[in-house]
Parts: C-alpha cells; structure tokens; sequence
C-alpha cells in the first residue's frame, strides 16, 4: 500500500471530478482509484483543498504519458516531444491534436502559440462541460478548463434572476454557466475572435439571456448605465488594474469574483479594502509555479 493525497467525492461526481483532474494533471494515474460505499476516493499528486491522506494499492505497470493537460479533443504539452505526442494520441481515442505550447499567454488578447506535434493541425475543439459544449480555438482566445469547478461554484452561491457581469469572458464559459440562473448577463471581450466564438456558443448552447459586448473593460463604467448583482473578473495576470472598474459596476452588497496570480496569502486585501470591499472568502484555485498560485476573492462591495 501507498499513502498518497485524496479527495472523496459521490460515486455520482466521480467520473466528472476524475475527467477534471486528469485536465489539471494532477490524478496521481499510478494508484488504484477506492470505492468506500457511496464515495470514490481519487489519490492526487499533492496537497489540494478538501485533499487528505489515504492507502492506495498500486496500478499494474503502465504507460507513463508525458505531462499535458487536456482541453476538449486537444492535448497540450509543455515540451517539444513528438515521441511523447505520438503516445498520447494513440492511447487517448478522444484526443485529436497534440500541441506544444511554444510560449506563455500574453497581449492584450491573452493567446499563446502553439507548435503542432500530432494529429490534426488544428488548433480548435470542442469542449464538453456540465452538458455545455463550446468551440474552442486555442490560437485565437483563452480558454482555462481547470476553473469548470469554480463556474460550478460561482453557481451554487447564486440566487434567482441575478443581474451579472463577465468582464473577461473569452468564448463564454463563465457567462453561459451562469445563465442558467441569472436573469440577464453581460459578457464583455476585448478581442474580437472571442466575442464570435461566444456568439456561436450562444447558439450552440440556446442561451438567449446573454449580451455579448466588445469591449476594453476600462471603458464598461461609462458605457452599461447600471449595476450588476454579480461580477466575473477571470485576468489573472492584470486583472487588479480593472478592480476599481468592477466596483463602479457593482451593486452595493453584490459580489465580485476576483481571480490573480498571488505569491502570498492576502495579497491584494489591501486594495480591496480601500475600494470599500469586504473579503468573504480567499481560496487557491490551483498552483501556478513553484513560487505563485491562482487564487480568487470573493468580495462583498460595501454600501457607498
């Protein structure tokens, strides 16, 4: 037997969770998964919210595939391995394409460049997510898998017909989720190839409730006359400069959502608290590198 780290999950969430982690790449794939009544115990690679110690039998030997993450038919490699590209796509028959990502996300459109090692050349998919699907062109415009648990969050926290507002929507995945509860969505982009794959996930979707806007988020203040219930700002590298923005936009005892790239624990409360927000909750959303984490703020904008 191993120890290793663990999340429990219902036998009902498990395949979704586990898909989830595989994404992340953070399923430890040389452990049995256990099964103890009606919960799955899935062993992780490392400590994780929620995450505790567990004994778990080793798999038979097995492949071992080279990191990648996984977004929608696409499998993503940090490094340049065509041996390591060819493996993952005869092994995985939903997988398409396998790319390597030549560069960081940067610009203004928050892209990346990618080297294509496998398969069809293609840097566009499909992405299937709570029954959701949506076109995906990497290239083009941004796209996270790893937050789906955090728009199921951001879900579950909402009530009926709230006003709300996506900032940084990208091709939809946030505002479309929240359209199941929300009475109105403003989804706003300041790149253009985002905003016409949100429109063909609209359709694709039949989410009639969402208004796709073009637009830099500096300038949403003075162009939506009215506040919101509810704000998304997913920026993680600059989105502390759109803060004051946000809380322009929101109503007094709405909620903003606010994902950064932090290095220490309470980073940003500073600069929230100035701009009159009331920090219900700082959680790590995933690690980052070695040295910063992904987290979010869940702010309560005070009356003013």
């Amino acid at each position: 037997m191993v120890e290793q780290w663990c999340i429990r999950v219902p036998v009902q969430r498990g395949e979704e969770l586990r898909r989830a982690l595989i994404e992340d790449g953070v399923l430890d794939l040389s452990l049995k998964v256990r099964r103890e009544g009606s919960m799955l115990i899935l062993p992780v690679t490392g400590w994780r919210e929620e995450a505790v110690r567990e004994n778990f039998e080793p798999q038979p030997e097995r492949w071992v595939f080279p990191r990648h993450e996984l977004v929608g038919g696409i499998a993503i490699m940090q490094d340049n391995d065509p041996a390591g590209a060819a493996k993952i796509l005869a092994s995985r028959p939903s997988v398409h394409t396998v790319l390597h990502a030549a560069g960081a996300v940067s610009g203004e459109y928050r892209t990346r460049e990618f080297e294509v090692l496998a398969g069809i050349p293609t840097t566009r998919t499909e992405v299937i997510e709570y029954g959701h699907r949506f076109a995906v062109d990497l290239s083009t415009a941004y796209f996270s898998a790893r937050l789906s648990s955090e728009r199921q969050r951001i879900l579950s926290g909402m009530g009926d017909q709230e006003t709300v507002l996506d900032m940084f929507a990208g091709v939809g995945p946030f505002a479309i989720t929240l359209a199941a509860r929300a009475a109105f969505v403003v989804a706003s982009d300041i790149n253009p190839h985002a905003v016409l794959l949100l429109l063909e996930n609209l359709a694709r979707c039949r989410t009639k409730n969402i208004l796709p806007f073009l637009a830099d988020a500096h300038r949403l203040p003075s162009e939506i006359p009215f506040r919101f219930d509810r704000i998304v700002m997913n920026l993680p590298l600059s989105g502390i400069a759109f803060l004051p923005d946000a809380f322009l936009l929101c109503k007094p005892g709405g909620m903003i959502h606010f994902y950064s790239l932090v290095s220490e624990k309470g980073e940003h409360c500073g600069a929230i608290s100035e701009l009159g927000g009331v920090i219900a909750g700082e959680r790590i959303v995933r690690s980052y590198s070695p040295t910063e984490w992904h987290a979010v703020y869940d702010i309560i904008v005070e009356n003013r």
